[in-house]
C-alpha cells in the first residue's frame, strides 16, 4: 500500500465534496483524508499518484505531488499526564504544637 499527499486547492466545502468525488471513484483506495486548512489531500491503497492527480486536475483543481511513500502505522500520541487530584486518601493533616520554652523541651506532632 502507498501513502500519497497531495497539495490541492481547497477554499469551501464546495471543492471539498468535489475533491472526494473525483478521488473516490479510483479503484485500489483504502482511505481518502482532506484536510482543508492545509489544503492537503491524503490517499491510502494501491492506487497511481498520476491517475490521481489527473482526476483532480479534470476538476478544474491546482494539483501538486507532496509524497509518496509506504503507509505508515499511525504514531500512537504519549498519554497526557493526568492531573492530580486536590487531595487523597493518603493525604492526611499534619498538627504540630510546641510547648512552653522555659523548663519543658518537647515537640509533638500528632
Amino acid at each position: 500500500m502507498k501513502k500519497i499527499v497531495l497539495k490541492v486547492s481547497i477554499n469551501c466545502s464546495k471543492c471539498k465534496t468535489q475533491v472526494l468525488k473525483a478521488v473516490t471513484k479510483l479503484e485500489g483506495i483504502n482511505s481518502v483524508a482532506v484536510d482543508g486548512e492545509k489544503g492537503t489531500l491524503t490517499v491510502v491503497g494501491e492506487v497511481d499518484p498520476v491517475e490521481v492527480t489527473r482526476r483532480l486536475r479534470k476538476t478544474g483543481k491546482v494539483v501538486e505531488i507532496v509524497s509518496v511513500g509506504p503507509n505508515k502505522p499511525p504514531e500512537k500520541p504519549p498519554e497526557p499526564s493526568k492531573p492530580l487530584p486536590p487531595c487523597c486518601n493518603d493525604c492526611q493533616l499534619v498538627a504540630v504544637g510546641f510547648g512552653p520554652y522555659e523548663d519543658v523541651r518537647f515537640c509533638s506532632i500528632l
